[in-house]
């Protein structure tokens, strides 16, 4: 609902497809135009007001910001340029097509209500104009395909509008996920390496624990086999093959532990 809100409060851009579609529609105006019209005193008006309907068009199509008072005096010089088409030639009916490239024209230049009463005036223009010529069933009858037209072309501009701008939006939105996605696992990668580095010390603290105290043992077995060396030397041998199981024992702890410090760090 925002978006939509949105969208009706700001100018819009005309798409490519869009004014694709509006130049072909005038483009088959003028030749239905030349294709009916008598050659005659009239005809160099009618291609006139034509090329002059044109050139206006075109100048404030291409343009980013048109000034609110020249816009409605654009609009109204446009719409006198139709009825004056339709004066010259009243079973033209067709010409009222004009007013269904103005509403597109409208929902591009006009933001919000305004948008809104130029698109509903221009449409109102349409069966008004053929009705005072042709009455009132036949009026109707000509004009309900430019009506038709005339619906279409600003809902076209409008969504169109919107789907760029969701896609502009999807956009964003996914190179923020990606950049929060390299951020989350730059992070993930420190916490590994910190709890890789954490258990590393954990371990280098238990080997110089452990043979900490097996050297301490060892040492003071040691000195025990010097004591009884000259004691009681029978008590020696014991004593001795105590020593190579504590060295054995340690070098095996040592062996255990370096290898898991070597495993973390692979």
């Amino acid at each position: 609902m925002s978006e939509r809100m949105n969208a009706n409060s700001r100018p819009l851009r005309p798409s490519r497809d869009g004014v694709i579609a509006v130049y072909v529609a005038y483009v088959a105006l003028v030749l239905q135009t030349l294709a009916r019209a008598p050659i005659g005193d009239l005809f160099p008006w009618s291609l006139g007001l034509l090329l002059v309907y044109l050139a206006l068009f075109t100048a404030v199509l291409w343009r980013s910001r048109v000034r609110s008072w020249l816009a409605h005096l654009y609009f109204c010089l446009q719409s006198a340029i139709v009825l004056a088409l339709l004066w010259l030639h009243p079973q033209f009916d067709f010409v009222v097509g004009l007013y269904a490239l103005l509403c597109f024209h409208a929902a591009l230049v006009f933001t919000g209500r305004v948008r809104w009463i130029w698109v509903g005036t221009l449409i109102a223009l349409i069966p008004t104009s053929l009705i005072f010529y042709w009455g009132v069933v036949q009026g109707l009858a000509r004009s309900s395909v430019s009506v038709a037209v005339g619906i279409i072309f600003p809902a076209y501009a409008i969504v169109n509008h919107e789907i760029e701008v969701a896609r502009a939006k999807s956009q964003a939105m996914l190179a923020e996920l990606q950049d929060t996605h390299r951020q989350l696992r730059s992070h993930v990668d420190q916490v590994e390496e910190l709890a890789a580095m954490e258990e590393r010390n954990r371990l280098a603290r238990e080997l110089h624990d452990s043979v900490s105290q097996t050297m301490f043992s060892i040492t003071l077995d040691t000195r025990s086999a010097q004591i009884l060396l000259e004691r009681d030397p029978a008590r020696v041998r014991p004593q001795l093959e105590q020593l190579q199981e504590l060295a054995q024992s340690a070098l095996a702890e040592m062996r255990s532990l370096i290898g898991q410090l070597r495993s973390e760090s692979d």
